[in-house]
């Protein structure tokens, strides 16, 4: 299997999308940030920064528009939908984050998921991290995408 990043001679480059039809493009990514349970309590209303799951919703919404200025090799894409969803969890204990990402375009939204999740993690940690540095962000995976050539993947 060749990587499309990079070209016959190895060099890196951006993959020429134009000859892709435009599709309807999905992706979900997921991701969780583990802590204590009384900063867990925290993060659902008594932090001292304000509301931590609203902040970093926004956060994971910015960052999927900025993937391409992020990731050197994504091509910047017209997004249409970024959903966040941030679900404390007694029995991690943590808080679960998914995002879904949506645009018609000639390339995908995996990136874009990815990146919303990891920054909406990592802004979690910045908000709480005065109660708990031994934080853990982790499992930051795709869990499914459609569209395109490849058409749809779900992880296992």
């Amino acid at each position: 299997m060749s990587l499309t990043h990079f070209d016959n001679d190895g060099q890196a480059h951006m993959v020429d999308v134009s000859a892709k039809p435009v599709t309807a493009r999905e992706a979900v990514a997921e991701g969780v940030v583990i802590m204590r349970p009384e900063t867990l309590a925290l993060a659902q209303g008594g932090a001292a920064k304000g509301d931590v799951l609203g902040v970093a919703r926004l956060a994971g919404i910015m960052a999927a528009k900025k993937t391409s200025d992020l990731i050197p090799l994504c091509h910047p894409l017209p997004i249409t939908k970024v959903t966040l969803d941030l679900t404390p969890d007694n029995d991690l204990p943590g808080i679960r984050v998914s995002a879904t990402v949506r645009t018609s375009g000639q390339t995908g939204v995996e990136m874009e998921a990815l990146t919303a999740v990891s920054v909406a993690c990592l802004t979690i940690y910045d908000m709480l991290k005065a109660a708990e540095k031994s934080m853990r962000v982790e499992g930051i995976r795709l869990m499914k995408k459609s569209g395109g050539k490849s058409g749809y993947y779900e992880a296992e």
